[in-house]
C-alpha cells in the first residue's frame, strides 16, 4: 500500500523519486560515478539511478520481457542510454506516464534486484521481500 505522502497531486520529480526510492526497505543513496549520477540501492546492489544534471530522465531495472513490453506501450520509457538494455529502463518524468506506474516501476526494480540476491541476504534482511 502507498503511504499518503506519494499522492498524485504533484507529478512525480527528483525529489519525490528520491523519497520514494528511499521510503523501501534498507534502500541507501551514493555517488558511485561522478558527483552527479545519484544510485540508489539495496543491500550495495543499484535498483536506480538519475543524473542530477538531467532529471528529466531516471534509470530503473527491469525484468527483460517486462522492459520490452514497456517501451512499446510508453513513448517515456526507452531502453538506458550507457546500460544493458536488455534489464535496464529510463523512464521519463515529463511525459504522462501516471505517478501508480512510476513507482510501481520503482518497485519493480527494487524486487528485481532482491531476486537476483544470495538466499542469505534474503532470510537475514526479510523485509526486503515485502516489495513487490
Amino acid at each position: 500500500m502507498r503511504s499518503p505522502r506519494f499522492c498524485n497531486d504533484h507529478p512525480m520529480n527528483i525529489e519525490t523519486i528520491r523519497d520514494y526510492c528511499l521510503s523501501l526497505p534498507l534502500a541507501t543513496e551514493d555517488f558511485p560515478f561522478d558527483e552527479t549520477t545519484l544510485a540508489f540501492r539495496i543491500l550495495g546492489k543499484i535498483f536506480a539511478m538519475i543524473d542530477l544534471e538531467d532529471t528529466e530522465w531516471f534509470v530503473l531495472k527491469c525484468a527483460p520481457d517486462y522492459a520490452l513490453e514497456l517501451r512499446d506501450a510508453h513513448p517515456e520509457i526507452k531502453g538506458a542510454w550507457h546500460m544493458n538494455k536488455k534489464y535496464w529502463n529510463q523512464v521519463s518524468l515529463s511525459g504522462e506516464l501516471p505517478d501508480s506506474l512510476i513507482q510501481s516501476l520503482i518497485r519493480h526494480s527494487y524486487a528485481e534486484v532482491v531476486k537476483k540476491m544470495p538466499r542469505r541476504q534474503k532470510q537475514e534482511h526479510s523485509e526486503i521481500l515485502t516489495i513487490q
